[in-house]
């Protein structure tokens, strides 16, 4: 008997939790399904620089960021960095900055 494949949804949580987050159950499927598609390995490792990049605020790693996401066939993160792309300041000053400017309703 085969085990059964986790659900899209299930990897998709994977992959956005936190790397020490998912059970270590968890951990070993993601790391399956990482080594039998190598879109899927370089997707996790894109998400999940870019989530060190906003929580240590390292906003200047920005631009070799978009440099590897575009080095890859990836076809939705490039249209992710074409739309960073557009306010490419405003997105570096954003990951780096401790404030930001948004509409307060009141």
């Amino acid at each position: 008997m085969t085990a059964r494949s986790p659900s899209p949804r299930a990897v998709a949580e994977w992959i956005l939790r936190h790397p020490e987050s998912p059970t270590e159950s968890e951990q070993v499927q993601l790391k399956t399904v990482r080594t039998h598609c190598p879109e899927l390995a370089a997707l996790t490792h894109h998400v999940r620089s870019f989530a060190a990049m906003l929580t240590s605020r390292q906003g200047e790693r920005l631009p070799d960021w978009l440099d590897g996401v575009r080095q890859d066939d990836l076809p939705s993160l490039h249209t992710l960095a074409a739309g960073i792309d557009q306010g490419r300041d405003a997105v570096i000053a954003g990951l780096t900055l401790p404030w930001n400017y948004s509409v307060v309703e009141g």
